[in-house]
C-alpha cells in the first residue's frame, strides 16, 4: 500500500509539473498573440520592421541584371544633421520623412514639423493576411489632415496582401476612396511583405507578385496620383521583376550606414527605430532624393 501510494503521489507531481509547463506555454502563447495584435491592429497584419533585411545583401552576392539603373548614390555623400541622415552632392539633394500608421498613435505633426522632418509617408489601411479583410488605419483621417496642417508633404502606402490582380484593384479603389480630394506631393505606395507559411499569401510567385504590385500601381496612376512600391533587399533581388516595375517610384527599406542595394531607387528607409519630437517611442526614418 505504502509503495502504491508513493508512486500516486509521484504521478500526480509529474501531472503537475506538466500541467504548469503547458499552463505557461498557452500564457505565453496568448500574451504573444496579444501583443501582435495590439501592435498591429485587427486582423493581424505585420508591420515592415518586423520583417526587414537587417542584415545588408551584397551586390556582388547578386546576379545584377543590365535592365534597371545602378544604384549610384556616393556613400560620401551621406551625412548626419540635427539627428537625420541627409544626403548632397552636385546632382542630387534630400529630403528628411518618416512613415507612420496605427503603431504610433497620437502624434503631435506640428512638434514633428519643427523637429526638421520634411515629409510623411501614412499607412490608409491594410489587408489582414489571414482572412483577408481589408481595414482602414485608425489613426489615418488624422494623420492625414495634421501632417498636411503642419506643412509636410505626404504620401500614403497600404499593406497589401493581395493574392490576385482583383484584389490588387480592390486595395487601390480602397485607397483612392480615401485620398480622394487631397492633393499628394509623394506617391501611394503598394507595401506587399511575406509573413510566413500561415498567411494566406504564402505561395505567391515572382510573376504573381509583380502582377499584384503592377495592377495596384496601374490603377493607382490611372486616377492621376503617382505610384510606387516599398520593398527590401530580399524582395527586391528575388521576389519582385523589378524591370517591369521601374516606371514608378521604388522605396527601399535597408537598415544600414549607407545604402548596398544594385540598383537606384527613390526613397530610402533607413532606420526603424527612429526618434522624433512628437512622436512617443520608435518610428521609421526615410531619406527621399531629388535632382537638383
Amino acid at each position: 500500500m505504502r509503495q502504491t501510494s508513493k508512486r500516486a503521489r509521484r504521478s500526480r507531481a509529474l501531472m503537475i509539473v506538466i500541467f504548469v509547463l503547458l499552463a505557461a506555454l498557452v500564457i505565453w502563447g496568448l500574451t504573444a498573440l496579444l501583443g501582435r495584435l495590439l501592435h498591429y491592429g485587427t486582423n493581424a497584419t505585420v508591420s515592415a520592421k518586423d520583417h526587414e533585411q537587417l542584415t545588408p545583401i551584397e551586390p556582388s552576392a547578386v546576379d545584377k541584371t543590365e535592365e534597371i539603373p545602378e544604384n549610384t548614390y556616393d556613400p560620401s555623400c551621406f551625412y548626419m544633421d540635427g539627428g537625420f541622415l541627409r544626403y548632397e552632392s552636385d546632382t542630387i539633394t534630400s529630403q528628411v520623412g518618416i512613415d507612420v500608421s496605427a503603431h504610433q498613435q497620437e502624434i503631435d505633426w506640428q512638434r514633428v514639423a519643427k523637429s526638421g522632418v520634411q515629409f510623411a509617408i501614412l499607412r490608409v489601411g491594410y489587408r489582414g493576411y489571414t482572412e483577408g479583410a481589408i481595414q482602414e488605419d485608425a489613426y489615418f483621417e488624422q494623420n492625414l489632415e495634421g501632417a498636411i496642417d503642419a506643412g509636410l508633404d505626404v504620401g500614403v502606402y497600404f499593406f497589401s496582401q493581395a493574392i490576385d490582380e482583383q484584389e490588387a484593384r480592390e486595395e487601390a479603389r480602397f485607397v483612392l476612396d480615401k485620398i480622394s480630394g487631397y492633393l499628394l506631393a509623394f506617391p501611394v505606395f503598394f507595401d506587399w511583405e511575406k509573413i510566413g507559411s500561415e498567411a494566406r499569401s504564402d505561395t505567391m510567385d515572382l510573376a504573381s507578385l509583380t502582377i499584384v504590385t503592377d495592377t495596384f500601381c496601374t490603377e493607382i496612376r490611372n486616377a492621376g496620383y503617382q505610384a510606387g512600391l516599398y520593398f527590401n533587399q530580399q524582395l527586391g533581388y528575388e521576389e519582385l521583376h523589378l524591370p517591369s516595375l521601374q516606371t514608378y517610384t521604388f522605396w527601399l527599406a535597408e537598415y544600414n550606414d549607407t545604402p548596398s542595394f544594385a540598383y537606384h531607387f527613390d526613397l530610402w528607409q533607413y532606420s526603424a527605430s527612429g526618434t522624433v519630437d512628437g512622436i512617443e517611442g520608435d518610428v521609421d526614418l526615410n531619406l527621399a532624393f531629388f535632382r537638383k
